[in-house]
């Protein structure tokens, strides 16, 4: 929920799966955050910053953690390549 000057005042905001969209809840260990450096197209330097996956236990659990992030990076970069 926000207040009126759009700033964010719940006291716990769930997490969401990038593959599956699943939401994720407090108890579940079994996920995992991965920060993605951004690199520069034209010069191959790391720019600074990083895109943000997160994976839930469901897709690691399956075996399918590595083929996730893959696609998930290779579409961020297909997006970023056109804009």
């Amino acid at each position: 929920m926000q207040n009126e000057d759009g700033v964010n005042v719940d006291l716990y905001v769930p997490r969401k799966c990038s593959w599956t969209s699943r939401l994720m809840g407090a108890k579940e260990h079994a996920s995992v955050q991965i920060n993605v450096g951004n690199v520069d197209p034209v010069t191959g330097l790391a720019t600074g910053d990083a895109t943000t996956f997160c994976l839930g236990g469901y897709i690691r659990f399956k075996s399918e953690g590595d083929m996730a992030l893959t696609e998930l990076v290779r579409k961020k970069d297909a997006e970023a390549l056109l804009a």
